[in-house]
């Protein structure tokens, strides 16, 4: 379809992030917008995007996505893509996307960009994230109890508590969640 639409040249088709993060770093890349599926057959869009602000790369990016998940979308805005469209609406939506985001605008479909870096750690307070952190360095109850000047059943109350605001059942679940949200992107825990 964008083969055929006047508004737009195709240069090429691209199968694999990292294929499309060498053409990006490219000193003259040869697109001005690229249209990347969600997922793609080494990685999905977000870790491209991601490895992206890495790198320092800059592109206009437009996310074209099978998936009607809200925290895909989310995500995506927090690493700064700058167009979001569903497989499953109509193809003028995609093209407006498209003509949006080529003329520098930011076009997604709505929500609230007030909750945009909502997330399970942001519900958190800060010592409540300090915890974790230790938690995610492999610290033991008792560790945490030495060097914080707490009792270690203070330590486990405190725990018990940051399992339930993150909706967790123990120690693993809650340390795996802390590396799933640190690896979305900037603010992600902010």
């Amino acid at each position: 379809m964008i083969k055929n639409d006047s508004r737009f040249d195709l240069v090429g088709s691209i199968q694999t992030g990292e294929a499309f993060l060498r053409a990006a770093a490219a000193s003259e890349p040869d697109f001005d917008l690229a249209v990347l599926g969600w997922r793609l057959s080494d990685m999905d869009s977000g870790e491209v995007l991601a490895e992206m602000q890495r790198r320092g790369l800059h592109a206009r990016i437009v996310i074209f996505s099978n998936d009607h998940d809200l925290g895909i979308l989310k995500r995506c805005v927090r690493l700064g893509v700058q167009g979001y469209c569903y497989q499953f609406d109509d193809p003028s939506i995609l093209f407006d996307t498209l003509v949006a985001v080529a003329h520098g605008r930011i076009c997604i479909p709505y929500i609230d960009v007030s909750k945009i870096n909502d997330t399970p750690l942001s519900r958190l307070t800060t010592r409540e994230r300090e915890l974790l952190s230790v938690l995610a360095d492999g610290w033991t109850n008792l560790q945490i109890a030495a060097r914080t000047g707490i009792s270690e059943n203070t330590v486990k109350y405190h725990l018990k508590n940051l399992y339930d605001k993150l909706d967790v059942r123990n120690r693993a679940m809650a340390v795996a969640l802390y590396a799933r949200e640190k690896n979305r992107g900037p603010h992600a825990s902010s």
